[in-house]
């Protein structure tokens, strides 16, 4: 297997979480509110990571068993990404702006990754301050192209949820009461604590199902579905929200959370096809928002209003990511077997 056959579905994930945010862009326009579409991503994940996956584990099976710390594991994953997303729900609900937000999910994320990834795995001494630099690059980069894209374009959020953060409902709060910035830290915390942790401990429940693909991300589906829908509904009455269930707009939070469902699925196939959380995460992280302004430039027509800061920041970005790809820890060398005749096995004389 080429060691780079994990790189499709990391692709995968990119074009799809790039999306995201555009799709639930129109399903928010259309209920008035960030919530309701929120509950629309729980129902697509439980339709795509939930009945798709037992269908499939009924009628064909897979690789793999279950096991108690797997699926323990793989369900705190699940719910780390969505606890994620409502951090940053949070920082939005405490009037955070979102171009100061996002870069500070965007660039820690990563580091987190990466240093849950490497007590996880104990792999701190193969670590080469290139791979490092080239995190902060992919990081920083992935930030830069949020903060200086032109004309004002929905923010990515690499896992579920975080779209709906731009126009959560907010408290009753006077417009000039000061801001809440200790709760504000808390919820970007929340946020980027969460997000970076998600990519390591799904890797590490897939591995104690014996490298399962289904079995990791129907637990993934029940947390999200649980998370994304339990919660809102309870949320929306409480807020009082002015908004309203439409059926355009729920079609189109339905096809937001498809493309979160499967850019998630593409995270287990890129683990299980030679990927590891340590690099394939800050290349996700990194590139995705770039996936996203994409599609955000072109469906606002604004490409000619790009300038220079653009430019460099995704520059930065994509070097960063090549960077992390090429010095990528590798795995220690299996141990070669005893030579032949060594130990009780002697060549006869």
């Amino acid at each position: 297997m080429s060691k780079f056959a994990f790189l499709p579905f990391v692709l995968l994930t990119i074009l799809c979480w790039g999306n995201y945010g555009v799709l639930m862009h129109q399903g928010k326009e259309s209920m008035g509110d960030a919530l309701r579409p929120f509950v629309g991503v729980g129902f697509a994940y439980f339709a795509i990571a939930v009945v798709v996956p037992v269908v499939l584990l009924r009628t064909r099976g897979e690789k793999g068993n279950w096991s108690t710390g797997g699926v323990v594991l793989s369900m705190l994953g699940g719910a780390l990404g969505a606890l994620g997303a409502l951090g940053v729900i949070l920082a939005f609900s405490f009037r955070a702006e979102p171009i100061y937000v996002m870069p500070l999910v965007f660039g820690g994320a990563p580091v987190v990754n990466t240093l849950v990834t490497m007590g996880l795995a104990k792999t701190v001494e193969r670590i080469k301050p290139i791979f490092l630099i080239g995190i902060a690059m992919a990081a920083l980069g992935g930030a830069g192209v949020l903060v200086f894209k032109p004309a004002k374009t929905l923010m990515l959020s690499p896992t579920i949820g975080a779209e709906l953060a731009e126009e959560v409902v907010k408290p009753e709060t006077p417009p000039s009461a000061p801001l809440n910035y200790p709760m504000i830290g808390l919820s970007i915390a929340m946020g980027l604590c969460s997000w970076g942790a998600y990519g390591p401990v799904l890797h590490k429940g897939q591995m104690k199902m014996g490298g399962s693909r289904l079995r990791p991300f129907l637990c993934v589906g029940i947390s999200y579905f649980l998370i994304a829908v339990a919660m809102p509904l309870v949320a929306i009455p409480v807020l009082s929200s002015t908004g309203q269930w439409t059926t355009v707009g729920m079609i189109w939070s339905l096809a937001g959370g498809a493309a979160g469902a499967i850019g998630a699925l593409g995270i287990v196939y890129a683990f299980n096809f030679g990927g590891k959380p340590i690099f394939v995460m800050p290349l996700i992280f990194g590139m995705a928002p770039v996936m996203n302004t994409v599609t955000t430039l072109t469906e606002n027509g604004s490409w000619g209003q790009i300038d220079i800061k653009f430019v460099i920041a995704l520059a930065v970005t994509i070097t960063g990511a090549v960077t992390v790809l090429i010095y990528a820890p590798k795995p220690s060398a299996p141990p070669k077997p005893a030579a032949e005749g060594a130990g009780g096995h002697h060549s006869r004389q």
